[in-house]
């Protein structure tokens, strides 16, 4: 991932130097395996365990002369043992290295997009508590429909972000698995203990029914439900976008000293960050994609994924993990407009509020129809000649509310009396 959107942990989980360190580790072990069942030295595994790390640049060397990278690394490996080089890599195939390799890295890259989301989620539910009582306009197609709050949106964006954290916490423990089961996957030449033993060191489940790699549809769910992370953010994006038009003008983006908005238009102060962000979750539906087409190999194995997967595992936990930080400093900072909120709620001439109204007069005996039909007669009127709703209803002769119910129907408390039940959920919600 290019360094604009990379963040400094995934950086260093993803470098060559970690990949190289756990391959170590994963062959290291194996020779250690091999030790505690009695069929390789004991002074093999002390002297495995004491090799130096693999240097990336000799390593780099040597691949240019086998041109197979888990080969080259074999190689300098064995090199750097005092003795019993020979026990390096005894019984496996490359994959067992590879696959296992990727089962500690996407492990862990999900467990900093797990405190990432875990770090969001806090975020937006402290701010749906701070504006759960804050009036504004509900829209839909995007047009006016019904007084809501704003700490509701929020409440909202929380609930789908704990969706998230439960869905992404399936798909790290479907990631986390291993294999040390050689060519085909049949342990004919390494049986299924010394598998136990890497896995249990480093954390890992072992695949079950091998074919000498991890199945693919395990990563596939992986960058789909990344991918789901990144339409929950597109998602929040779009809304926020939508309420920093100059027109609704409800919310913002903080804008900090000396930053510009425009390089020509010395006024602007764009949404720069939410569409960034709804670029970034473009990409993770294609890296999902790339995930899904990997699941078909060939047989018990092909290398087709193998390119996909050394770009899209990566890129995709890494433009997620800054996605998830940016997105939670955007909150965090979000500056909230609550007297434009409540101007943009009065500048509806009470439209928003019909059915409330509609209500009142089906409960005073009109059928559904009729009300309706004087509702929306009076509501037109309001919107192509001016007015309030409220006035136009009292003023005609065919409504049959008295003062006191036809204003009731025009109070914001109405419409938010009985979203409480909302924040008792979220109070009692955590991750």
């Amino acid at each position: 991932m290019i360094e604009r959107y990379s963040t400094p942990e995934m950086n260093e989980l993803w470098s060559e130097e970690r990949k190289l360190a756990v391959w170590r580790e994963i062959e290291v072990l194996v020779v250690e395996a091999w030790a505690e069942s009695g069929v390789a030295p004991t002074s093999a595994a002390e002297a495995a365990r004491n090799t130096p790390e693999v240097d990336p640049a000799a390593w780099k060397e040597r691949e240019a002369i086998t041109h197979h990278d888990v080969a080259a690394f074999v190689d300098l490996l064995a090199d750097s043992m005092s003795e019993g080089g020979e026990w390096i890599h005894f019984g496996l195939t490359s994959s067992d290295v590879l696959d296992t390799a990727t089962g500690v890295a996407l492990r862990d890259s999900g467990t900093l997009l797990l405190e990432a989301l875990s770090d969001l989620y806090d975020v937006v539910r402290r701010r749906a508590f701070e504006f759960r009582s804050t009036p504004t306009i509900g829209r839909t197609h995007g047009i006016w429909a019904e007084p809501t709050s704003f700490g509701l949106k929020l409440a909202n964006w929380a609930f789908e972000i704990q969706r998230d954290h439960e869905r992404l916490v399936d798909a790290v423990n479907g990631v986390s698995v291993g294999t040390i089961s050689g060519a085909v996957g049949t342990y004919a030449h390494a049986p299924s203990t010394i598998e136990a033993f890497v896995c249990d060191h480093l954390g890992l489940n072992a695949e079950p029914a091998p074919t000498q790699v991890v199945a693919r549809d395990r990563h596939a769910h992986f960058l789909s439900v990344l991918a789901l992370v990144g339409a929950t953010i597109e998602r929040i994006s779009t809304e926020i976008r939508h309420l920093q038009r100059s027109e609704v003008s409800e919310v913002r983006e903080s804008f900090g000293s000396g930053q510009k908005g425009s390089s020509a238009m010395p006024h602007k102060r764009n949404p720069i960050a939410t569409e960034n962000l709804t670029g970034v979750a473009r990409l993770l539906r294609g890296y999902a994609s790339a995930g899904l087409e990997n699941v078909a190999l060939w047989h018990e194995r092909d290398i087709s994924h193998s390119s996909v997967e050394r770009v899209v595992l990566p890129d995709a936990t890494t433009i997620l993990h800054y996605a998830l930080r940016r997105m939670t400093k955007l909150i965090d900072n979000l500056v909230v407009d609550t007297d434009r909120m409540a101007a943009n709620l009065e500048s509806t001439r009470g439209l928003v509020y019909s059915q409330a109204v509609l209500l009142a007069l089906i409960d005073s005996g009109l059928t559904r129809d009729d009300a309706y039909r004087l509702v929306q007669r009076n509501a037109m009127k309001a919107w192509d000649e001016g007015g309030t709703l409220q006035e136009r209803l009292a003023a005609d002769a065919d409504v049959s509310l008295d003062a006191d119910t036809l204003a009731a129907c025009f109070s914001n408390e109405r419409f938010l009396d009985e979203a409480d039940v909302v924040f008792e959920r979220l109070e009692a919600t955590s991750l």
